[in-house]
């Protein structure tokens, strides 16, 4: 029992001592742990002592990239800000007023915002503050820094009027309380029509009168084809209709009409270009209305805190007023010639059978204006004063119908009677030698040649006739019905421009009654027959000429008339009296005020703009085209040009049965040379009468060359007698290019020239002879002696009288009809020999009616280098022509 308790006890003890082995061990690992977590923990502790201040250092750090970030965001931002403002609203519209200056677009694209201060954020570069104005919307102005309303106010104004063309805004004002003196700086527009001030009690009318001003610009502008003028200006680049600013500075209540037309004007006037500036009364909430509200150092618009710029200088207002009030009052530039032509491919397609019709102008909508000649209406009637462009809007009408209808569809004639060669470049020149295809005559410097308008009349007249006469054989009325019917014939349309046409009429004489009559018939029946007249004078006497005929005045219902033209349009109808330059009132109604069309007229006198049309045209003429007769008033004709002298010629057998004797050219349409026959007859003798020395030669000398081209070398006999020392180079000339058929006698052998072919008049068989006396009334002396029985002048009487018939004729000049009517035997001698007469300083009264017939002579008022020449063979009346200029 005791070994087992032993053993018992010893086994205890001992796991008792394993026990407390095993639990000093876990106590030992247990301190261990102790230790090592202390030790954590004290780590711990450091670090968490260290972390406010790393996440504060980070978190600092973090804000400063993030603070970084914005400014430089901010920056970018203000700066794409600052670059878009510049592109919305470049130059007058946002430049600083250091060096402001207007700044007009270049092309038919709205003016932008305006700018009226900056926007308040922290950049280097300043964000201009905008507002849309034109074509934007309207701008309400409130607040109680009144300064600062104005200020805002004078700076809408001043870069809206300097970002738009000039005159292509225009101001209304409505000013009660300080009657227009919040606006006295923009003064100088009214000068020219672009500010109007509505006194205390207007504002309804000015209401009404925008309200009308969208009523009729979404009509007939807008039309249902364009949403906004903006977008018409977009789509065409043009802009019809100027841009409309009402500036409405506060006022009393507005009734319930006003505020009913405000807010339609509100609602409609931004997309027809009528916009408002209001302050001191309210406007609707709409888009389109922008709301500033103006406080003590600054504003908001909307919610946007802005520094306002200050005021533009009274002085830059004041200045830029008048500068475009005088641009304005100066009238817009004309527009491109080549805006009236077709494109290139497109010239000469239209048919003129039934009218022409061709562009003068653009209308103030961008839309082309037409004139058309036709049936109806047939004729025009164009007036204006001098300056006025007269001149260019009949290039641009000629330019417009000659690169739209081919010469085999219409002709031109020309006639100027003013001085001037401006229609000149339509025919051959030195300076270039193209010339426009249609055109078939041109006169110019005629200003003292009326009978040239009288033979353009005569030969128009005679042109109606052999198209009536073919029509009436084609059993048709209308040139539309004939060219139908005849389509091989050559039925061109006819316009004949006259300038200046009250020249024509001018004066009680047989020239003026017989242009009014023949312009009378013209008008009336040449409608049908294709022929179109086209008077123009810019002299109110032109127009106050054709008034004594209203017959004629009514054909011509296609009336133009140029700024400040008068009567040419109805009596009540001024409407061309507040036209600008460049412009024209065209009216097809007979110049019924209903029938105003305003067209402004390109430019197309310019030499270079037009030259390159007539070239171009010139190129494209038929192969059998010539170029237009060219009548120059002031240019001498010269013999050797002249068609008749080189259609002449000598026989080449026989005898030629009767010469003829050129002795300048006629005033006419054809260029024909004014022509003396001298058959074996009665009277085929030739006086020159008057005192000037070189045309009295020249009509001899050119008498002489054209016989003398008719006959072979010996075939006549030309004794030329010089009694005149002024008249010799002329004649000596002549006579040492006659050559071998030339006798020369003077003063002291004239006499034996007389005897000698007074005694050989009774020959048979005798060649033609011409005897060219110059100055033979200075041989009264030296034929007073007696030769052989008879005196010289006796032997001159007898050659006059007998030598037609034997071949010889007499070609004499006197020096005045009394002296002619000495050598012939004194007053009441006959002049039955002198069958026909050229009188140059020679007065009409002075021939009488032994030379002319009817009494008292002529209706002739000598001119230089104009002489008037009869045939009593062969003329009624008397012929004007223009004696040939010197051989040499």
């Amino acid at each position: 029992m005791a070994d087992r308790r032993k053993q018992l006890v010893t086994r205890v003890r001992g796991m008792l001592g394993e026990a407390l082995g095993s639990t000093r061990t876990r106590l030992g690992t247990a301190q261990e742990e102790l230790t090592a977590a202390r030790e954590r923990l004290a780590r711990v502790r450091r670090a968490a002592d260290a972390v406010p201040a790393r996440v504060g250092a980070e978190r600092d750090r973090r804000l400063a990239d993030i603070d970084g970030l914005h400014a430089a965001r901010l920056a970018e931002l203000a700066a794409r800000a600052a670059d878009a403002a510049r592109r919305e609203a470049p130059g007058a519209a946002s430049a600083d007023w250091p060096g402001w200056r207007p700044t007009p677009p270049t092309r038919a694209e709205p003016p932008g915002a305006l700018r009226i201060g900056t926007v308040a954020v922290d950049a280097d570069e300043p964000v201009p503050a905008l507002v849309p104005l034109l074509d934007g919307g309207h701008v309400h102005l409130s607040g109680a820094d009144r300064r600062g309303t104005e200020a805002v106010v004078s700076a809408l104004l001043l870069r809206a009027v300097g970002r738009a063309e000039p005159g292509r805004v225009r101001l209304m004002g409505y000013d009660p309380e300080h009657l227009g003196g919040g606006l006295a700086g923009f003064a100088p527009l009214g000068t020219a029509g672009l500010l109007t001030f509505v006194g205390p009690g207007g504002l309804g009318r000015l209401l009404d009168d925008l309200v009308e001003q969208i009523r009729r610009i979404n009509e007939t502008v807008l039309a249902g084809e364009y949403g906004s003028l903006r977008e018409l200006a977009s789509a065409t680049g043009r802009r019809p209709e100027p841009w409309r600013v009402a500036v409405l500075l506060g006022g009393d209540e507005l009734s319930r009409h006003e505020r009913g037309q405000l807010d339609r004007v509100v609602r409609t006037g931004a997309a027809c270009g009528v916009h408002l500036l209001v302050r001191g009364m309210s406007l609707p909430d709409d888009p389109t209305v922008t709301r500033v509200r103006v406080e003590s150092g600054g504003a908001r618009v909307v919610d946007l805190p802005v520094r306002l710029d200050p005021p533009p200088p009274a002085t830059l207002v004041t200045e830029t007023c008048r500068e475009v009030a005088a641009r304005v009052n100066a009238g817009p530039a004309p527009t491109p010639f080549t805006d009236l032509l077709p494109p290139a491919d497109e010239m000469w397609r239209e048919d003129s059978a039934h009218g022409l019709t061709a562009p003068i102008g653009e209308s103030p909508q961008g839309r082309p204006v037409l004139l058309t000649l036709g049936d109806y209406p047939p004729h025009a009637l164009i007036g204006g004063p001098s300056g006025t462009g007269k001149t260019n809007l009949i290039f641009a009408w000629i330019g417009a119908l000659a690169s739209r209808y081919s010469p085999a569809e219409l002709e031109f004639y020309l006639l100027d009677f003013k001085e001037g060669v401006s229609f000149a470049r339509f025919a051959q020149g030195r300076r270039d030698p193209s010339w426009l295809p249609h055109m078939r005559l041109v006169g110019i410097n005629v200003n003292t040649d009326r009978e040239f308008g009288l033979a353009l009349l005569r030969f128009l007249a005679e042109e109606l006739r052999r198209r009536a006469d073919a029509a009436k054989k084609h059993e048709v009325t209308k040139l539309a019905e004939l060219r139908a019917v005849d389509p091989t014939g050559h039925w061109p349309r006819i316009v004949a421009v006259v300038d200046e046409f009250q020249m024509l009429l001018a004066g009680r004489d047989a020239v003026a009654r017989e242009a009014a009559d023949l312009l009378e018939d013209l008008a009336r029946r040449g409608r049908s027959q294709g022929i179109h007249l086209v008077l123009a004078s810019q002299d109110v006497r032109g127009i106050e000429a054709l008034w004594g005929r209203p017959a004629l005045v009514a054909q011509f219902t296609l009336r133009i008339a140029l700024p400040k033209a008068l009567r040419i349009l109805a009596e009540r109808n001024d409407a061309a009296q507040s036209l600008p330059r460049h412009h024209a009132v065209v009216n097809a109604e007979s110049g019924m005020a209903e029938g105003n069309e305003v067209a402004r007229i390109p430019s197309a006198s310019d030499w270079d703009t037009w030259s390159d049309l007539q070239n171009r045209l010139w190129r494209m003429r038929p192969p059998d085209a010539a170029p237009a007769r060219l009548f120059d008033g002031d240019a001498i004709p010269r013999l050797a040009d002249a068609p008749d002298f080189q259609a002449l010629r000598a026989p080449d057998t026989g005898t030629l049965r009767a010469p003829v004797a050129l002795l300048g050219e006629i005033i006419d349409v054809q260029s024909r040379s004014a022509a003396l026959r001298l058959p074996r007859a009665p009277g085929r003798n030739l006086a020159v009468l008057g005192t000037r020395v070189d045309e009295a030669c020249a009509v001899l000398d050119a008498a002489a060359r054209s016989l003398a081209r008719q006959h072979r070398p010996g075939g006549a006999r030309f004794s030329i007698a010089c009694l005149d020392p002024d008249a010799d180079p002329i004649a000596r000339s002549l006579y040492e290019d006659l050559a071998d058929d030339a006798a020369w006698y003077d003063e002291e052998t004239v006499a034996e020239l007389v005897a000698e072919t007074g005694d050989g008049l009774g020959a048979t068989g005798a060649t033609p002879h011409y005897l060219l006396l110059f100055a033979v009334d200075a041989a009264a002396g030296a034929l007073a002696a007696r030769v052989g029985g008879r005196t010289g002048l006796e032997q001159l009487r007898r050659i006059l009288h007998d030598g037609p018939e034997r071949r010889t004729h007499v070609l004499a000049w006197w020096r005045g009809v009394a002296r002619m009517r000495a050598d012939l035997g004194g007053p009441a001698a006959r002049t039955d020999q002198i069958g026909a007469w050229v009188a140059l300083d020679t007065h009409g009264g002075e021939l009488g009616s032994s030379l002319y017939p009817g009494t008292g002579g002529p209706d002739w008022y000598p001119r230089p280098w104009r002489g008037l020449f009869f045939d009593r063979a062969v003329h009624r009346t008397g012929q004007t022509i223009i004696p040939y200029g010197p051989a040499r």
